[in-house]
C-alpha cells in the first residue's frame, strides 16, 4: 500500500473515531452526574432576600424634608412595603421621626407600624407610640394620627405621660402650631388628670 494511500485511510478513519470519542466522553459526564442532587436553593435566594423580593420591601427607607409651614421632618423605618389593593398607601415597621420647628422645639416620634397615605398627605402611627417633645413632655398612646405637609397630629384615645409639671392622663391629645411664633402646642383634653412634682 502506497504512503499517500495509508495516510489518506487514517485520515478517514479519525474523522469517524474522533467524534464517536468525544460523545463517548460527554456521555460519561452525564452518567456520573446523574447521581448528585439537583434543584439545590442558592443561599442567596433565600429567606429575607427572597420574602423582601415578594412582598416588594423596602429595607431601611429614609425621608427628609420640610412642610408648609416650615417645619423640617425626617423619618427613618426599618422596613416599608406597599399597601396591597390601596393605592398610594404604604406601611411601614419600626417608625423613628424627628420634627424641628422654626422656633428650634424638637419632636420626637417612635411607632412600631405606621400607615402612610400619600393622597391625603396623613400618617396613622400605631403599636406603643412614644412623643418626646424639648419642652420636657415624654409620652405614650396607642395611635396617633398626623399630618404630612404640616405639624398638626392627634390621638384618637387616652394618652399618658410625663411632663416639666409632673404625671398625666388624658383622654385625648392635640398637636398644633402657632402660626405667628411657630411653636409648638400641646392640648389636652377629655378628662384631664394632672399630678403635680415640685420642682427641687
Amino acid at each position: 500500500m502506497a504512503k499517500g494511500e495509508l495516510y489518506s485511510k487514517v485520515i478517514a478513519w479519525l474523522k469517524i473515531l474522533l467524534p464517536l470519542a468525544a460523545l463517548g466522553l460527554l456521555s460519561t459526564v452525564f452518567l456520573l452526574s446523574s447521581d448528585r442532587e439537583t434543584g439545590v436553593d442558592l443561599p442567596f435566594v433565600t429567606g429575607e432576600l427572597r420574602d423582601n423580593a415578594a412582598r416588594q420591601q423596602v429595607t431601611a427607607p429614609y425621608y427628609a424634608g420640610t412642610t408648609a409651614d416650615g417645619a423640617s421632618v425626617t423619618l427613618r423605618a426599618s422596613a416599608a412595603r406597599p399597601v396591597p389593593d390601596a393605592p398610594d398607601t404604604a406601611e411601614a415597621d419600626e417608625i423613628s421621626a424627628q420634627i424641628v420647628m422654626q422656633s428650634g422645639e424638637a419632636i420626637d416620634l417612635s411607632a412600631d407600624r405606621a400607615l402612610v397615605r400619600n393622597a391625603s398627605q396623613t400618617v396613622t402611627l400605631s403599636g406603643s407610640v412614644v412623643i418626646v417633645t424639648s419642652q420636657g413632655y415624654r409620652l405614650t398612646t396607642d395611635v396617633l394620627e398626623a399630618a404630612l405637609d404640616r405639624v398638626a397630629a392627634q390621638t384618637p384615645g387616652a394618652v399618658r405621660g410625663t411632663g416639666p409639671l409632673g404625671t398625666l392622663d388624658a383622654g385625648r391629645m392635640e398637636l398644633t402650631t402657632d402660626a405667628q411664633t411657630g411653636d409648638a402646642h400641646l392640648l389636652f383634653t377629655n378628662g384631664v388628670k394632672l399630678v403635680y412634682t415640685p420642682q427641687s
